[in-house]
């Protein structure tokens, strides 16, 4: 009995090895297939066709734009990963609701446009950053560790011309568009706790393993690897769609 119970035990953590760096995985093939964090044919017919102040379907549409936002929701993950007080946690998602608030806003509202496949190439970066940043991989080869603060505020403006490019995609009313896009931030912001607290209660369910420490260097390589098939994809599509030399 005692053999069959640890052959339980170790089969469990096999699956558990698995198991999570495939739920990466599929979340990165399922970003790349979705182009990243587009909007829902639905939304965007909502958006186009209604004029005036629409502050609740805009927060709801902001939310669920972030929930889905898988290439946010890596990052995030990667960033939270050995943060283990929430004063850290705290401090770290601040900084990248900051920085994805101000150029989200600012690229709408000012009418600054970037190309779509570059930002969202380096919001890919942004992952295997993060992935390699767990890795202790700077440390190791640079000699010495970047202002992982800083990263995370710089790449929070990467992320935010991101959502505002395919804001930007669209024909937005001008009547109400700054109260609108501002729900619509309210809404992103709403998403990310969401999506953060069920981020942290899952972790926090990992960490209690006996494996996590084993399973967490696998994890952050799947990071990494769907941090680059993410920026393979968008700049596929970036060199696909550059205007061709007529011959």
């Amino acid at each position: 009995m005692q053999e069959l119970s640890s052959s339980r035990v170790n089969w469990l953590d096999v699956a558990k090895s698995v198991v999570i760096p495939a739920v990466l995985l599929l979340l990165a093939f399922a970003a790349s297939h979705a182009f990243a964090h587009g909007v829902a044919d639905e939304d965007k017919t909502f958006i186009e066709q209604n004029t005036g102040v629409h502050l609740l379907p805009f927060i709801y549409l902001g939310a669920k734009h972030m929930v889905t936002g898988y290439d946010h929701l890596l990052f995030l993950f990667g960033v939270i990963f050995f943060l283990y007080r929430m004063k850290d946690v705290g401090a770290y998602v601040s900084l990248f609701a900051i920085g994805h608030s101000v150029t989200l806003l600012a690229g709408v509202l000012t009418g600054t446009h970037v190309n779509p496949y570059m930002v969202d190439a380096i919001i890919g970066l942004s992952v295997v950053y993060k992935a390699l940043d767990n890795l202790g991989a700077f440390k190791l080869v640079l000699g010495f560790q970047p202002n992982t603060k800083a990263a995370v505020l710089i790449f929070g403006f990467f992320h935010g011309f991101g959502l505002a490019t395919k804001l930007q995609e669209l024909t937005l009313s001008q009547d109400g568009l700054i109260p609108n896009i501002v729900a619509f931030n309210v809404g992103v912001e709403m998403g990310q706790l969401l999506a953060l607290s069920a981020i942290m209660i899952a972790m926090g369910f990992w960490r209690r393993t006996e494996n996590f420490q084993r399973q967490a260097f696998s994890a952050n390589v799947v990071l990494m690897t769907a941090g680059f098939i993410l920026m393979g994809y968008q700049l596929t599509g970036y060199f696909m769609n550059l205007p061709r030399i007529p011959t």
